[in-house]
């Protein structure tokens, strides 16, 4: 009976598997799975646990435990319509009365957002508990495969390497996800950067504003006399030594992350175009003098929540909720405090998240959405410019 459960459950992982879930967690030992669905505004997380409970207190431990777990976890968000699913496959259930604590889910929340279903199977409920499972996860579990004519013990075995070969083959994929690319710009656009600065100051001082004008800042007037380079100019000056500090440990670190996703090429337009974009949007609504990689820098931060919009749960499960906090206490640091051009940032915002869209992400493609994201930076580019120059 044992082997003929163990059989179960890596039946259940495998047609889960099957069902469009991914494998989120495998504990050491194998005897526990988590998986989690593809539908990420209503997820769905599964815990499989091969487990056998001679008393329901055990059950009842483990089950708090689990539920504390997910209460705690970060970067995962069960929200409205949401459910854990947490599932026993045992050979039998626990001896004393245990139904009672299974009767009802319970919240993840105090909001009573979420809830967390508690299923067990044992040899005696299996006809009656895939059908559950079956409705909660959305994946097709009835009929099983037939093990009849087979050792129980070989059939989990052999699933049990399907499974975690997948598992191995999931993290190499996203593993490559993240290392796509070697950030050779990065470390060029810091290199120009610093080299500016220094130059700025030996010209007169990077907080003169005659130096600045000379070396290619921001200034409407003269953008409208038909200098357009200082579009682009600008994302290579940094007023004084504070600003060209913070700036170029946000290029390093942001910089690192989208060129190792996008490559080096694809990066480096995200960049440009960020930085057009976030002084377009500061020639429209600030008049004042201007500089600073903040605009591209932000356009980073559009291109990683483009990469979040093609993969969500690794995103979510990863960097996710880190850029989305990041990019609204800066939007709100920019509305709070004077002088920073707030306009430029999320122009950089909106232009990286367009050029991200339009290059796409490696060994990828999406015709559809890719015209979509050039058609819109080009009208926006292009109603821009027409506002502005009127």
């Amino acid at each position: 009976m044992i082997g003929t459960m163990d059989a179960l459950f890596w039946q259940l992982v495998h047609l889960l598997l099957r069902g469009g879930y991914r494998i989120a967690r495998v504990s050491e030992r194998g005897d526990e799975i988590w998986l989690e669905s593809a539908h990420w505004r209503r997820p769905t997380l599964i815990r499989l646990a091969r487990a056998d409970f001679d008393w329901s207190r055990s059950l009842r431990l483990d089950m708090e435990y689990t539920w504390q777990f997910i209460r705690q976890m970060n970067g995962r968000k069960i929200g409205n319509g949401g459910r854990v699913v947490n599932v026993y496959v045992m050979a039998y259930p626990p001896v004393d009365d245990w139904e009672f604590l299974i009767n009802e889910p319970l919240p993840l929340s105090g909001t009573g957002d979420g809830a967390f279903h508690t299923l067990v199977i044992h040899s005696g409920n299996i006809g009656e508990m895939l059908p559950r499972l079956e409705d909660m996860t959305g994946a097709t579990l009835i009929p099983l495969p037939s093990l009849e004519g087979s050792d129980p013990l070989a059939a989990a075995r052999r699933l049990k390497h399907e499974v975690l070969t997948e598992w191995r083959r999931q993290r190499e994929e996203e593993r490559r996800i993240f290392e796509y690319g070697k950030p050779v710009f990065t470390r060029l656009l810091i290199m120009v950067q610093v080299a500016m600065f220094l130059i700025l100051e030996w010209s007169g001082g990077s907080t003169n504003p005659d130096v600045l004008i000379r070396y290619g800042a921001k200034f409407n007037p003269l953008i409208e006399m038909g200098e357009w380079w200082r579009f682009l100019t600008p994302m290579f000056l940094h007023i004084g030594f504070l600003h060209l500090l913070t700036n170029t440990f946000a290029l390093y670190y942001l910089g690192m992350t989208v060129e190792r996703l996008y490559g080096s090429f694809r990066f480096l337009l995200i960049y440009t175009t960020a930085g057009f974009f976030g002084t377009l949007a500061s020639f429209l609504f600030t008049p004042s003098i201007s500089a600073g990689a903040s605009g591209a820098i932000f356009g980073l931060f559009g291109a990683l929540l483009y990469f979040g919009t093609v993969y969500r749960h690794l995103f979510f499960r990863t960097i996710g909720m880190n850029v989305i906090s990041l990019i609204v206490v800066n939007l709100l640091f920019g509305l709070l405090v004077p002088g920073i051009d707030n306009a430029g940032h999320i122009g950089g915002l909106v232009g990286g998240f367009l050029a991200a869209g339009a290059v796409h992400l490696p060994k990828r493609t999406a015709r559809g959405r890719q015209v979509k994201a050039l058609a819109a930076a080009a009208l926006l580019a292009a109603a821009g410019l027409w506002f502005g120059f009127r």
